[in-house]
């Protein structure tokens, strides 16, 4: 099972259960500040999801490190590669 699969089941079921829980489907007799915090839940949860995937970013993008021996290594192939391109007649 994908990732989007596992995700795509998991709002499914978080779905279908608040469906249940506001339309009282289940007949559960909910007091009403229940009921007041159920209905803009999926939008709480929305917006909570966003803030934690800008933090996510933010964090990754913060302690990102550079591969210093991997540019190195680029700008040698690059250079043997000019060379390589010039003994075969392109001129840069």
């Amino acid at each position: 099972m994908t990732k989007l699969a596992q995700w795509l089941w998991a709002l499914a079921l978080l779905g279908s259960a608040w469906a249940a829980l506001t339309m009282g489907a289940l007949g559960l007799e909910l007091p009403s500040s229940c009921q007041e915090v159920l209905w803009p839940l999926p939008a709480y949860l929305l917006v909570s999801a966003g803030c934690y995937a800008l933090g996510t970013v933010g964090y990754r993008l913060a302690t990102f490190h550079d591969c210093e021996d991997a540019a190195r290594e680029l700008q040698d192939q690059i250079v043997e590669a000019r060379a390589d391109l010039a003994r075969r007649g392109l001129r840069f």
